[in-house]
């Protein structure tokens, strides 16, 4: 039993590493920027599905006119 009650002080004065605080307040930051900026976000993404379906059916198109065998 002692040994488990130094290992737990030993663990809560340890300084090495990211601690849980630190970890909880990047994450919580990370969620305030996601919420305030959600539509500019999902407005991007949408936009940039778009352009990558665009891209894909153009070389589609291109693919079968170029090489009829595809």
């Amino acid at each position: 039993m002692k040994a488990l009650k130094e290992w737990g002080v030993r663990f809560w004065k340890a300084e090495d590493g990211i601690g849980t605080l630190e970890m909880l307040l990047i994450i919580a930051v990370v969620l305030v920027v996601a919420v305030a900026f959600r539509k500019w976000i999902i407005a991007w993404v949408n936009r940039l599905f778009e352009k990558t379906e665009g891209d894909m059916n153009n070389t589609l198109n291109q693919t079968r006119i170029d090489n009829p065998e595809f």
